[in-house]
């Protein structure tokens, strides 16, 4: 029997070897009047696994919205996942973390993403 770290390693490396190199070639344009979570969004490496309206890698933002509307601590709960990475709410393949973004960026994306629904 494989250990979980046996079968979330390489569907993590699959991930970082294809998916994010693709952030390079997508536009990450950002206007002004768009809220500032999607301009957080786009600018950041988001945009290589999430679309606000289907899937991609990971669940689309509408998705994540919808499960986790009206949940207290919800926000909480998203910025810790998104900033220390996790693996098993939507299916193998794990989201990476992204500690070198700010816990007010992070809040910002997800608080935006949470108004999907």
């Amino acid at each position: 029997m494989r250990r979980r770290w046996q079968r979330v390693v390489p569907a993590f490396l699959a991930v970082a070897v294809f998916a994010l190199p693709l952030a390079a070639l997508m536009p990450a344009k950002a206007r002004a009047d768009e809220p500032l979570g999607e301009q957080l969004y786009k600018k950041n490496d988001c945009v290589t696994c999430h679309a606000i309206d289907h899937q991609i890698v990971g669940p689309s933002y509408q998705d994540v919205a919808k499960k986790y509307a009206g949940q207290k601590g919800a926000v909480d709960m998203l910025v810790k996942a998104v900033k220390d990475g996790h693996v098993g709410t939507w299916g193998m393949v794990p989201m990476p973390p992204h500690p070198t973004m700010s816990d007010a960026d992070i809040k910002t994306i997800v608080e935006w993403i949470l108004s999907l629904k």
